[in-house]
C-alpha cells in the first residue's frame, strides 16, 4: 500500500520559481532526482547549499565530526521568538552544558517514573475520540490534543485541562501553521548584522506562549524552594547540576528549555501519532493486528507491559520513516570540505533530509510502501541502520527520542482497544509546517470497536 506523498518537482526551474515554490512548502520543491542522489549541490548568486544523503557523508556529520557542522545561525534566528537560546539551536559549550543539565531526565530510569502520567493522558485521548465514535474526526487536532496532555502531565504533573496549559496549547497550535521550521534565510548567508524580520502576529504569538511558561517555571521554582514540588521533568530539570561548573538553569533559561520540549515533545509526536492513526486507518489488516496486540495487555498495562507492543512499535517506526515530523535539518560547514569529491567552501550550508533519507530509491526496499513488516527483516534493519534518522543521531539525537518510542505505541495501543479508524475524503496532502502536517488535516471515521 502506497500513502500519499507530495508531487516531486520535475525538471530545473528558474531561481525565482524556486524560491517561491519553496515558501509555499518545502517538500514540493525539491526536484525528484533527490530520491535517488546520494549528493546534490544547489549554486546560485546568493548561497551555496549541499544536500546529503549518502549515509558515509550523514555519519561524518552527524556522528564522526559534529562539531565542524554546528547548526546554522539562520535556522536558530529563524525561531529565536518561540526558542530564545534553547538545546535545540545552540552550538559548542553552551549546548554542551545544556546537555548535561537535560539527558539526566530522559535517562531509562526517569522514563519509567513517567510512565503513569503518559498512561492517563492515553486513557483520557481514548475517552475523548470514544465520545466522537459514529463520526468523521479530524484527527491531526485529536493528536495534537494527546500529544500536548502528555507534555504537560509528565513536565509539570498537569492535565491539558489545566487553564495555563490549554492556553500555552491554543496558542501553539496557531502558531505552527504560521512559522514554518524551515525557509530561505535559512539558506541565505546574509551578513550577520542584518535583523531577521518576523510577521507581527508570529512575534506576538511566540512571546504569549513563553509569558504562559514563564508562570508555569515561575510557579515550580518556588514550589522548589518550599519544598513541595512533583517530582516530575520539570522539577528534574529545574534542580539538577552541570557536573562540570555546579550550575543549573535559571529561571529565563528553562523559559527557553520548555519552549523546545513543548516544540519537540508536542509537535513532533503530534504529528507522528496522526499519520501512524492515518496508515493504520488504510491497511485494515495491521489495523487488526495492532489492536489484539494492545487487548492483549494487562487492564492496568505497567512501563514493562509496553514491550509487548512489538508490531505496534515497528508501525509507529514505519510512520516516522514515511513522514518524519522534522524533514530536513540544516548544517554548516565551519571549514573547507571535500564530500563526495567535491571542493565546498566553508560556511555552505549542509542538509540533511530524514524526508529524502527515508524513501530513498537506493536505500530503501520499495521506500514508497507502507510496511511494518520491514523492521523485522535483515534489510530492513540494515536500512535503519545508515537510513532512519527522526530523532536526528550522534551527539545531536534528540534526548527525547526513548520518551517518544515508549508514548507513540502506547497510544496507539489504548486508542486501538476500543475503537477502529478508517478514511474518508480525500488523501490528506503532506506539507512542512513546523513538522509534516496534512494540508488540510486528515479525517477519520471512528467507530467503537465490536
Amino acid at each position: 500500500m502506497i500513502p500519499p506523498k507530495p508531487a516531486a518537482r520535475s525538471g530545473n526551474v528558474s531561481l525565482l520559481r524556486y524560491l517561491r515554490l519553496f515558501r509555499q512548502d518545502i517538500l514540493s520543491a525539491q526536484p525528484a532526482r533527490l530520491y535517488r542522489a546520494l549528493m546534490a549541490e544547489f549554486r546560485t548568486p546568493f548561497f551555496r547549499s549541499c544536500l546529503c544523503n549518502d549515509p558515509a557523508l550523514i555519519s561524518l556529520v552527524l556522528k564522526e565530526r559534529p562539531g565542524d557542522f554546528p547548526k546554522s545561525d539562520r535556522l536558530r534566528e529563524g525561531l529565536a521568538p518561540l526558542l530564545g537560546n534553547s538545546v535545540f539551536v545552540t552550538n559548542g559549550e553552551e549546548w554542551q552544558r545544556q546537555r548535561r543539565l537535560i539527558d539526566p531526565a530522559f535517562e531509562g530510569g526517569r522514563l519509567r517514573e513517567t510512565f503513569p502520567a503518559m498512561l492517563a493522558a492515553a486513557r483520557a485521548a481514548a475517552a475523548r475520540l470514544a465520545e466522537q465514535a459514529g463520526r468523521v474526526v479530524e484527527v491531526e487536532a485529536e493528536a495534537s490534543h494527546a500529544a500536548a496532555d502528555v507534555i504537560f502531565r509528565t513536565l509539570f504533573s498537569i492535565p491539558i485541562g489545566n487553564e495555563v496549559a490549554a492556553q500555552v496549547f491554543d496558542r501553539f497550535r496557531a502558531y505552527q501553521r504560521d512559522q514554518p521550521l524551515l525557509n530561505i534565510a535559512a539558506f541565505l548567508p546574509l551578513p550577520r548584522w542584518l535583523p531577521r524580520f518576523h510577521r507581527r502576529r508570529t512575534r506576538a504569538a511566540a512571546a504569549a506562549i513563553r509569558s504562559l511558561i514563564a508562570r508555569l517555571t515561575d510557579a515550580r521554582m518556588a514550589a522548589i524552594a518550599a519544598g513541595t514540588a512533583p517530582g516530575d521533568l520539570a522539577t528534574k530539570i529545574l534542580t539538577a547540576r552541570d557536573p562540570q561548573t555546579g550550575t543549573g538553569f535559571t529561571a529565563a533559561e528553562m523559559v527557553d528549555q520548555v519552549a523546545i520540549f513543548f516544540l519537540a515533545g508536542h509537535e513532533t509526536s503530534a504529528s507522528a501519532l496522526a499519520w501512524a492513526l492515518y496508515l493504520i486507518a488504510l491497511c485494515p489488516e495491521a489495523q487488526e493486528r495492532a489492536a489484539a496486540e494492545a487487548r492483549a495487555l494487562p487492564e492496568n498495562p505497567s512501563f514493562s507491559d509496553v514491550s509487548r507492543l512489538a508490531f505496534t512499535r515497528d508501525l509507529f517506526r514505519e510512520a516516522l520513516r514515511l513522514y518524519p515530523p522534522v524533514p530536513m535539518m540544516v548544517r554548516e560547514s565551519r571549514c573547507p570540505e571535500v564530500l563526495r569529491g567535491r571542493a565546498l567552501p566553508a560556511g555552505t550550508q549542509i542538509v540533511l533530509s530524514p524526508w529524502h533519507a527515508h524513501r530513498h530509491e537506493r536505500l530503501w526496499d520499495r521506500p514508497d510502501e507502507f510496511d511494518p513488516g520491514r523492521w523485522q527483516t535483515p534489510e530492513g534493519r540494515a536500512s535503519a541502520r545508515t537510513a532512519w534518522l527522526p530523532f536526528s543521531a550522534g551527539p545531536r539525537v534528540c534526548p527525547g527520542a526513548g520518551f517518544a518510542m515508549i508514548e507513540g505505541p502506547l497510544i496507539l495501543a489504548m486508542l486501538l482497544r476500543g475503537l477502529t479508524f478508517a478514511p474518508e475524503g480525500p488523501p490528506p496532502v503532506p506539507v512542512a509546517y513546523l513538522t509534516v502536517r496534512a494540508r488540510d488535516g486528515i479525517r477519520l471515521r471512528i467507530e467503537r470497536r465490536a
